[in-house]
């Protein structure tokens, strides 16, 4: 039998695994890694790059980095989330803020320790990244467009860490983060129209909320039909192995995004959306092992004749 106590500190860690969004954690160390292996360092083994003592530890203190940003972006949001999302906010509240705050700088704290034996670039590239996630949440979400902007600037910016460590620029990788740019982009505008009334209430200035509905569901669409240039390149011009089966797929699962997209006016419906889009980004998460290595190879050679 648990003690009262026990039962009070399980609680407390399953509030603060909520508030850090531990089940998105496992989903990006996948990404990094598949994306080293698949595309960012194809020419080397998947062993090496796995035995990699320091893209593990790059790896970690990018996810640790991401949950820092969540404490913090929660830390900030904790009126509006109560507004939003009261079921979730009542159990991130049994952490207390001063609790969260001591977290947030504890781990700000390891992930420089940790980049301290990778280089001085890595500790720069990092306190450049937590800086920038803290100050989106205090004052750049807050503004209007730019808010958006930020936050997916912010989600990519783990992957060019590794870019950087493997030096490894060609325009494939671009095309695939463009991409994934766009869809993070219309998920943070659907995650506006979700959460109209905390935003309005707390007096975020959103494109719904800014200009309405309507309009914030045109922009929407128009970046949706963006998505088309970078899949273009992706499948005529790169050629990335199999991969393109899931291009296809998602183009034809964006179709119907937009389609459901004019049809929903409910928080619910939004929510629906908002998990669609997520399915698209975890789903090419695992689709990434679709690429042929030596086709990324090859056009890497051909970049580098020019």
């Amino acid at each position: 039998m648990l003690t009262r106590k026990s039962k009070l500190t399980l609680k407390k860690m399953a509030s603060l695994f909520s508030v850090i969004r531990g089940y998105n954690i496992w989903v990006i160390v996948l990404a990094q890694y598949l994306s080293a292996i698949f595309i960012l360092a194809p020419e080397k083994r998947a062993l090496d790059i796995i035995l990699d003592w320091r893209l593990l530890l790059i790896v970690l203190a990018s996810t640790l980095t991401i949950a820092s940003g969540y404490i913090i972006n929660n830390f900030y949001d904790a009126k509006k989330d109560l507004i939003n999302r009261p079921k979730k906010a009542m159990i991130d509240r049994l952490v207390s803020q001063e609790t969260k705050l001591k977290v947030y700088f504890s781990i700000n704290f390891i992930v420089a320790f940790l980049m301290y034996f990778i280089s001085w670039r890595a500790i720069l590239f990092f306190s450049t990244y937590i800086f920038l996630i803290w100050f989106y949440s205090h004052k750049l979400k807050k503004i209007f467009l730019v808010g958006n902007i930020t936050a997916s600037v912010l989600a990519v910016l783990p992957f060019f860490g590794i870019l950087m460590y493997y030096k490894n620029f060609y325009e494939v990788i671009f095309a695939h983060a463009l991409f994934l740019y766009l869809l993070i982009l219309i998920r943070e505008m659907i995650k506006d129209l979700e959460n109209m009334e905390g935003d309005l209430i707390t007096d975020y200035k959103t494109i719904p909320v800014v200009f309405g509905e309507k309009i914030a569901k045109t922009i929407i669409t128009i970046l949706t039909f963006c998505t088309l240039i970078p899949v273009y390149f992706l499948i005529e011009i790169y050629d990335v192995g199999y991969m393109d089966i899931y291009f296809y797929l998602s183009l034809i699962t964006l179709l119907f995004f937009v389609m459901l997209l004019w049809k929903s006016s409910s928080k619910t419906e939004f929510l629906k959306l908002h998990f669609l889009l997520k399915f698209i980004i975890v789903s090419g998460v695992f689709c990434i092992i679709l690429i042929e290595p030596s086709v990324l190879i090859h056009g890497k050679k051909l970049i580098s004749t020019y």
